[in-house]
C-alpha cells in the first residue's frame, strides 16, 4: 500500500490494519475539518446489512470492505471492495469525494472491485457477491 495525497496518517494506518488483521473487515473514511484530508471514521467487523446501517443517509463516505462469501463450489472466498457511498442528498460533496475515491484507488492498487452506491439496495450482499463472482 502506498501513501496517497488526501489520506491522513490515521487513514493509512486503518487501511493497513484492514489488510493485515482479521478482526476488522470495514474501514469508512470521511473528510475532516481540514480540507481535503480523509480520516477514518469506523474500523469494525460488519456484515453487509450492518454496513448499510452505519452509512449516513445524507452524507458521502468512502469504504474499504472485505466481502466473505462461498463460491458456487462451496469454497470460502473473500474479495476487497472500494465503495463510494454517495446518497442523493449529499450531491454537493460529490466532486470532493470523487477526488478522495481516486486517491483511495491509487493507494490500494490491488483492489479491483470499485463501485459507487447511491442507495442501500446497491450494497445488498447477493449483488456484491455477483460483482466479485
Amino acid at each position: 500500500m502506498s501513501s496517497a495525497p488526501g489520506l491522513s496518517e490515521g487513514s493509512l494506518a486503518a487501511l493497513q490494519h484492514l489488510r493485515e488483521k482479521r478482526e476488522i473487515n470495514t474501514v469508512t473514511l470521511r473528510y475532516a475539518d481540514v480540507p481535503d484530508v480523509l480520516i477514518p471514521e469506523v474500523e469494525v467487523n460488519l456484515t453487509e446489512e450492518e454496513l448499510v446501517q452505519v452509512l449516513p443517509t445524507d452524507e458521502p463516505r468512502l469504504v474499504a470492505h472485505e466481502l466473505c462469501f462461498a463460491s458456487p463450489e462451496g469454497t470460502r472466498r473473500h474479495a476487497q471492495l472500494l465503495i463510494f457511498w454517495m446518497p442523493p442528498p449529499a450531491g454537493e460533496q460529490e466532486e470532493a469525494y470523487s477526488a478522495g475515491f481516486t486517491a483511495l484507488k491509487e493507494c490500494l492498487p490491488d483492489v479491483h472491485v470499485h463501485l459507487t452506491a447511491r442507495r442501500a439496495d446497491q450494497l445488498a450482499y447477493r449483488r456484491l457477491v455477483a460483482m466479485v463472482g
